[in-house]
């Protein structure tokens, strides 16, 4: 299981909030988590480490962010992003 925040994290906030703006102006907003690790097969957030960032991604789902999670191939030659994760939680 993949993670989100690994801290607590006032711009992720911000940011979320910001999305909400952006959809609530008309335009269409989404929160993608990439994943880079390769055994991952689910993602959730980390509210324990994080509770006012869950709120933050709850409000900004209400306001019609959409959100989703991937998980990329990293490669000597770079990192590509490959197959959508389920969000869990």
């Amino acid at each position: 299981m993949a993670e989100f925040p690994d801290a607590q994290t006032e711009r992720g906030r911000k940011h979320l909030d910001e999305l909400g703006d952006m959809v609530e102006a008309g335009h269409r907003a989404v929160m993608l988590y990439l994943i880079q690790i390769g055994s991952a097969t689910r993602f959730a957030l980390a509210r324990d480490i994080d509770p006012k960032y869950g709120a933050a991604f709850d409000r900004a789902r209400m306001r019609g962010v959409e959100a989703m999670a991937w998980r990329c191939v990293i490669t000597h030659d770079g990192i590509e992003i490959a197959t959508p994760v389920p969000m869990v939680g």
